[in-house]
């Protein structure tokens, strides 16, 4: 398996993922306006910390340990009894956690108390997610994208179809459930697909604990919170800042050109995901890795630059087909987020090396310092230009990680 082959499938899930986030943003917006999508954000932020926080933020660690594992038996079926047992423990704080402060969170994220249910639902699926998680994070170890994509794809048009029906029902309310429902559907489509795998045993689905091997989980499981985590975060803090300074609707035209950004890049950010995190963990020698490196910007920096020119060329016709004719002044703010998103891309192939290879204490540094920098470019920018300053933020700081990565990958390489 290469990276097209593994890009073509992760694209087609990708694709299934995207059209399902899309009927949500589309209903969202047709409901509810710039200040519903604006809200959505903060629901979708949400959402991905807590299934970060369900499985304990191993996902990576899991594809990692997997992809190394695979031919000792012994090893893997360790690793992956502790992955369970921790994933377990994890998801039941967090589930428990969420119920208790569901009204707060509910006041204090969407500013209505009405919306406690749904964030007790959310808390409640916790246990599901994880296992979700998990199901999928040994797929991908052992690298069987077209199974990955195939729970993928049908998980996602379950998701479609029971949106439709509850926003139909609930109007807004049921949209925002689907999303949280939504990602049960996948664990009844993944389960009985990895049951017929080749690989699949029971003692898979066994839960013990392991010294050492939650302690590499523990260490690898640092660095997949904090990137995972810091992003809606500072994301929240920024909508805050927006709103506090342009009001909601302005943020509600920042969050649809990020949600159109967010919305391309996973083409490209899932089939980095898919391949080269399992390829780079195992991969040791500096001749190899170079190898795949080199492959990774022959193939997927063409590819994002003509997707961010293709979506700069339709901007007008995509921000009427996924929103309506209210958000039109969000065309303005198209050129520089594109350009920080070709910046982006660049960044993350270098930055996966970091992941891959288990460097702790570097990549939580330069997450938490990164996340920072963008924080403080937002407020001195938004100051100074309004609202596309904080596009300006965004490209500003991904060029400056991308510098920093591009450091850190040639002294590593150095050092093989």
């Amino acid at each position: 398996m290469n990276i097209v082959r593994a890009g073509f499938y992760a694209s087609i899930a990708t694709a299934a993922k995207l059209l399902a986030g899309l009927v949500i943003l589309k209903l969202v917006a047709w409901m509810a306006g710039p200040e519903g999508v604006g809200r959505l954000g903060q629901f979708m932020s949400l959402m991905s910390v807590l299934a970060v926080l369900a499985g304990g933020g191993i996902s990576a660690g899991v594809v990692k340990y997997v992809a190394e594992y695979r031919h000792d038996p012994q090893r893997l079926s360790r690793l992956l009894s502790a992955a369970l047992w921790y994933a377990l423990c994890a998801s039941c704080l967090i589930g428990c956690i969420g119920l208790l402060l569901s009204g707060q969170i509910a006041g204090w994220l969407l500013g209505d108390v009405r919306y406690q249910g749904l964030i007790a639902v959310l808390a409640a699926v916790q246990l599901g997610i994880a296992l979700v998680n998990y199901i999928l994070s040994v797929i991908n170890g052992f690298m069987d994208v077209k199974r990955l994509a195939f729970i993928q794809v049908l998980g996602s048009l379950l998701s479609i179809a029971l949106a439709l029906v509850l926003a139909r029902w609930l109007n807004l309310y049921g949209a925002l459930l689907a999303l949280v429902i939504g990602q049960l559907l996948v664990l009844a489509v993944g389960l009985p697909a990895w049951w017929r795998s080749p690989y699949f045993q029971r003692g898979m689905l066994r839960m013990r604990f392991d010294r050492e091997m939650t302690l590499r989980l523990a260490a690898f499981s640092v660095m997949t919170l904090t990137s995972a985590l810091l992003p809606p975060l500072v994301n929240i803090a920024v909508r805050d800042h927006l709103a506090a300074q342009f009001g909601w609707e302005q943020v509600g035209y920042w969050q649809a050109v990020s949600k159109v950004s967010d919305a391309y890049l996973l083409f490209l950010t899932t089939a980095i995901n898919v391949y080269y995190l399992p390829k780079l963990a195992s991969t040791h020698a500096r001749a190899p890795l170079v190898l795949e490196l080199r492959q990774a910007y022959r193939y997927i920096m063409p590819a994002v630059v003509l997707l961010a020119v293709g979506v700069y060329v339709c901007r007008d016709w995509v921000t009427m087909l996924l929103f309506s004719a209210d958000f039109a002044t969000a065309n303005s703010l198209y050129a520089p987020q594109l350009i920080g998103d070709v910046v982006k891309i660049a960044s993350f192939v270098l930055s996966y090396v970091m992941l891959a290879k288990a460097m702790t204490r570097l990549f939580v540094a330069s997450e938490v310092a990164f996340a920072i920098s963008y924080l403080v470019l937002v407020y001195l920018f938004t100051a100074r230009f309004g609202l596309v300053g904080t596009m300006y933020a965004f490209c500003v700081n991904y060029v400056l990680y991308l510098v920093f990565n591009v450091i850190v990958v040639r002294r590593y390489l150095g050092e093989l």
